[in-house]
């Protein structure tokens, strides 16, 4: 098992490769279709991991990864255990805007198992965004996946003038400040 590093390899010219990670596969799933759905201009790859470490023997075909999203359901203690257990297997770079949490099963708040300060503080500890959405719903899934696909882009170096840090301290939240 190898550390996930997010310099080790050169960029591809016009593409992407986003990496999502947590315990609920088909979510996984709804949400890669829902971001091949839309319409981009570059090609994107996407992988899924229910953890981390990524299998070393891969290492040598597995393109370089621009972002990884950590899926964390509000439901499942087992999600948010996932999530802090693979953080461990990152490289301290990935923190500077190309890591982001995504919480899903927010629109069912009466079923919780997960405390939202909790989310939070993961959030801020690794100074990344934490996107609330609700997966079941298309319309919230074609818009989540439209800003996923937005964040890669900036991510992956294809948005003039934007860098992935300076567009993560734009997502962090003035109300924690």
């Amino acid at each position: 098992m190898s550390l996930v590093k997010p310099f080790d390899k050169l960029p591809t010219l016009n593409a992407a490769t986003i990496l999502l990670v947590g315990t609920d596969e088909s979510q996984q799933q709804q949400l890669a279709e829902a971001i091949l759905k839309e319409k981009k201009t570059f090609k994107i790859n996407i992988h899924v991991a229910t953890s981390l470490p990524l299998p070393a023997e891969r290492d040598h075909i597995r393109p370089r990864i621009d972002l990884i999203a950590f899926m964390i359901n509000m439901q499942s203690k087992h999600s948010l255990r996932n999530v802090e257990a693979s953080l461990s297997h990152m490289d301290a770079n990935f923190f500077l805007g190309k890591v982001c949490f995504l919480i899903t099963g927010v629109g069912r708040m009466n079923h919780c198992s997960v405390e939202m300060n909790a989310v939070r503080k993961l959030g801020n500890l690794y100074s990344s965004p934490v996107l609330f959405c609700e997966l079941d719903s298309e319309g919230i899934r074609a818009a989540t996946a439209q800003r996923l696909l937005r964040m890669l882009q900036i991510c992956a170096g294809h948005m003039p003038g934007v860098s992935a840090l300076f567009f993560s301290s734009l997502m962090k939240s003035s109300i924690d400040e």
